[in-house]
């Protein structure tokens, strides 16, 4: 089966089962998330609370961890979370967004990758903070450095904490230390709508509910992310109308359009 295919063979999955998707997102992006989940198929939960995360694991099957709005109760709750996830083998993405723009971001970042996520999705200045090879501060949660610059710091960050990491860009770079997958869906104007990095996240954490192979199951689902954005781009007259254009796409992408339109290399 190639990339485009076993892509269309997830997402036909997730629209079947309708994988509940445990998502403990920072405060701008949760009605984006919520709705990009919904729309692929899968149901998106928004559980917070630090007295329930542990329990509400027990009937979910991935969790997304984002560190967007963060604080001290937020992040005691993602703790709690991703080690129950660790301890029932539930998939878990991190996205790491803003780290190496403060120390206690980064420093929180590194903590939640101790405990073991099944994928590291950030851009190219959050991978390289976090690789501790970044060259200077971070632009919060804007990339100040590309995702070919981080290549080496991806591989090195796969290597040593076990998860595989994509490096979101202009072209999508995702590694498991030793392999690579390149994806080329997506489009510059995504960019310019906040919480749709956040939303690709979470579509990760959907397509790992019905791939055991996180590699596949992230380049996947940054294809067909990326594919719905580029559809959407395409017909939209401005950033208001790409963000609920997007929804739409992937609701509506069919077999052809998956096949045809999803570049993984």
């Amino acid at each position: 089966m190639n990339h485009a295919a076993a892509s269309w063979a997830s997402l036909q999955a997730i629209r079947q089962g309708a994988p509940l998707v445990h998502n403990i997102t920072n405060f701008v992006a949760m009605e984006v998330v919520a709705n990009c989940l919904l729309a692929l198929g899968a149901s998106p939960a928004m559980v917070q609370a630090e007295e329930e995360v542990e329990d509400f694991l027990e009937i979910a099957q991935a969790l997304v961890v984002n560190i967007g709005t963060l604080s001290s109760d937020q992040l005691a709750a993602m703790r709690r979370a991703a080690a129950r996830a660790a301890a029932l083998e539930r998939p878990w993405v991190l996205d790491p967004v803003g780290a190496g723009a403060t120390p206690w971001r980064t420093r929180a970042a590194a903590a939640l990758i101790d405990l073991k996520p099944t994928v590291i999705r950030g851009n190219g200045s959050e991978i390289l903070a976090l690789a501790g090879a970044a060259s200077g501060p971070t632009r919060g949660v804007d990339s100040s450095h590309g995702a070919d610059e981080a290549i080496d710091a991806a591989r090195q960050l796969a290597r040593s904490s076990g998860a595989v990491v994509a490096v979101t860009g202009e072209i999508d770079r995702i590694t498991d230390g030793e392999r690579w997958r390149e994806v080329g869906n997506g489009d510059w104007r995504m960019t310019r709508v906040t919480a749709l990095g956040c939303a690709a996240s979470a579509v990760i954490g959907a397509f790992l509910t019905v791939d055991p192979e996180p590699l596949r199951a992230a380049a996947g689902g940054l294809a067909v992310f990326g594919l719905a954005g580029e559809r959407a781009a395409a017909e939209s007259a401005g950033p208001g109308s790409l963000r609920w254009r997007i929804v739409d796409e992937l609701a509506s992408l069919d077999e052809a359009v998956v096949l045809e339109g999803a570049r993984i290399a």
